[in-house]
């Protein structure tokens, strides 16, 4: 199978580097690299003339194709003609050697597959448990594995607002547990949602789709998004042995109020694209758990020295949920 790898990326051209470095390294090197270059500035046109890397095509796009979704669709749309597979990088991860051969290796598992995640390793500790083991209320276990569980979750199951669907697959309120409540058990499990940074689709999954323009710039939620609509038509899953680590640069994030704005906002979108009509249980459980993770994020002002990022990423989430009672975001 021929693998188009489509990495977009924005004033991380040290980070990119350590990427680039790691895919040289793949047992299964991509056919093509496609870099696309969102950054006002060449750091980034400047190190890749400094390194050589086979089959790489770079193109720094201008203000107009700016931003996580409209690079990624710029990209798909430069894909060779001959090639099966599209994946996708952030430009913050790092790859372990077989990550790529493992990917496609899914694809001929599951013909069916119109997409498969990668796992990302480096950001939970896990342990294995025996079957029988009962988590405690600070712990959350899956498939013979547990991990300490944040304090969100925790108050989420004592108020009744948990997640009832696995890891991966959204509920009607939304606010699901995200793939990354999946163990490394090396695995292949079933889901319909994908993260963005380490995802692979079919190129013919691109005929009828292209990521959502409403999710300007930084792009937060763009992959759930894409994914519940990819979903809908077909079978996604995660293959837990092809790892990766991820390591969250800064550069090019924004501020943490537009942040907080962007977490609220974004988050309702993506509820309504996949529930336009959700129940009246369903409607109070997305708000109350909404304020809920608010009311955390502020707390943090006390329980962490970051006490300044704290306040104004929650100013930024009041503000973007007071914001959906008179200018809620038009669902495309």
């Amino acid at each position: 199978m021929k693998n188009s790898l489509i990495i977009c990326t924005y004033k991380r051209a040290e980070a990119l580097l350590k990427l680039l470095l790691s895919v040289q390294q793949q047992t299964q090197y991509p056919n093509e690299i496609l870099i696309i270059d969102g950054s006002p500035d060449d750091a980034t046109k400047v190190m890749l003339a400094q390194n050589s890397f086979p089959n790489l095509q770079y193109f720094q796009v201008s203000e107009t194709d700016r931003g996580l979704t409209k690079q990624r669709n710029y990209g798909i749309a430069r894909v060779h003609p001959e090639m099966d597979i599209v994946s996708f990088l952030d430009d913050d991860t790092i790859l372990y050697p077989n990550y790529l051969e493992a990917i496609l290796a899914t694809y001929q598992k599951f013909p069916e597959a119109l997409g498969v995640g990668g796992y990302i390793c480096n950001e939970v500790s896990w342990r294995k448990v025996p079957s029988d083991y009962e988590a405690t209320a600070n712990e959350f276990c899956f498939d013979g594995f547990c991990r300490t569980d944040g304090s969100r979750f925790v108050l989420r199951k004592k108020l009744g607002l948990d997640a009832d669907q696995p890891p991966g697959f959204s509920p009607e309120f939304s606010h699901g547990r995200s793939v990354g409540f999946l163990p490394p058990s090396e695995k292949i499990y079933e889901v319909e949602q994908l993260m963005g940074g380490v995802s692979s689709f079919r190129k013919s999954v691109f005929e009828r789709f292209q990521f959502s323009t409403y999710f300007q710039g930084y792009g937060l939620y763009e992959d759930a998004d894409f994914t519940l609509r990819v979903a809908k038509t077909g079978k996604l899953y995660i293959n837990t042995a092809a790892q990766l680590e991820h390591h969250h640069d800064a550069a090019g994030r924004p501020n943490q109020y537009h942040y907080g704005k962007m977490v609220v906002r974004n988050g309702w979108y993506v509820w309504r694209i996949k529930n336009p009509k959700p129940t009246a249980k369903a409607f109070f459980k997305w708000h109350a758990i909404t304020l809920l993770l608010t009311f955390i994020r502020a707390t943090n002002a006390i329980t962490t020295t970051k006490k300044q990022e704290a306040i104004t990423e929650t100013c930024g989430r009041v503000v973007g949920w007071f914001s959906l009672f008179f200018n809620k975001p038009k669902l495309k």
